[in-house]
This record gives C-alpha cells, sequence and structure tokens, in this order.
C-alpha cells in the first residue's frame, strides 16, 4: 500500500527577516539642521550609509534610478555596481550664510566601500535648495530601507533579496 501525503508549497523565508522591498521610500520635511557627515558599515546582512546631521532629519527621498545626475546641474555621475540608488536628505551641507558643513575630500568616493557586500561607490550629487543628494552604487537591485534617528537618516541595503 501505498501512502499519499498533501502537497505542500514550499516558501523561502526572507533573507534574514527583510522585507524591505526596491521601491521609492520618502519622508516630508519636518525639523531643522544641515549635513554634517557621510558614513558607512557593515553588517551581517545589509550595507548602511549614515548621514549625520546637525539638530533633526528633515525628510529623505531615496530610489532606484536609471542615470544618476547632478543637481542642479543635471550632469552625469557615473557610479560602479549593477544598480544605482539616488539619495536625496532634507538638509544643505552649507549653514545659512553659505559656508559648508560637510566637507569632502573626493566627490567620487564620499566614504570608503571597498570590500563591502553590497555597496559599490558613494558619490557626491549636490548640496542645492536645502536638500543634499548622493548617488550610492550598489551591486544590484536589491531590497532597502531608510529611516531616522535623532540626529541621521539611516539608508541600509539588504545583500540578498
Amino acid at each position: 500500500m501505498i501512502a499519499l501525503l498533501p502537497a505542500t508549497t514550499a516558501t523561502a523565508a526572507p533573507y534574514c527577516g527583510i522585507t524591505w522591498g526596491s521601491l521609492t521610500k520618502s519622508a516630508p520635511m519636518a525639523g531643522t539642521g544641515t549635513l554634517t557627515n557621510i558614513r558607512s558599515g557593515r553588517h551581517d546582512c545589509y550595507d548602511r550609509l549614515v548621514f549625520d546631521v546637525s539638530g533633526n532629519p528633515r525628510g529623505y527621498h531615496v530610489s532606484y534610478v536609471n542615470t544618476m545626475r547632478e543637481d542642479p546641474t543635471g550632469r552625469v555621475i557615473p557610479l560602479r555596481g549593477g544598480a544605482k540608488l539616488s539619495v536625496t536628505v532634507h538638509a544643505p551641507a552649507y549653514d545659512s550664510a553659505g559656508r559648508p558643513t560637510y566637507r569632502y575630500s573626493n566627490r567620487n568616493e564620499l566614504v570608503n566601500v571597498t570590500g563591502y557586500r553590497t555597496f559599490r561607490q558613494v558619490a557626491w550629487a549636490g548640496s542645492f535648495e536645502g536638500l543634499t543628494t548622493v548617488g550610492l552604487g550598489v551591486r544590484a537591485r536589491l531590497p532597502f530601507r531608510v529611516f531616522t534617528l535623532p540626529g541621521r537618516v539611516v539608508v541600509d541595503v539588504a545583500h540578498l533579496w
């Protein structure tokens, strides 16, 4: 006699429990502050980009784009990687007198992401009319999340789907 077992559907658990998706994420402007630093970090399941802001973050807009462009010129910014994230933080990189509050030594390599699993490059795309934009080159179009903490905007990009 042969026993018949009910058919089951196998579903894979999300990678590290990540359910973020890859669609645009944004938060409205609120608070005040200027950009003071950009830094990165590696975690077991994702790479992280952090925008330090004096005061409270004022919002953000992060999305995958086909072409990364400089604000306000529209100049194309080449990025390494299979996908490009445009990251705009609602905080200028200058104070009310126009003095820089964030300085970089190389606009094409804002932070060193050598050896990261997902990040390939972080490049300056401009700070104009109270917004600061960077291009984030990533290995592929992967899930990401964005959130704010006191004094910072955080972008995490998963290593896998």
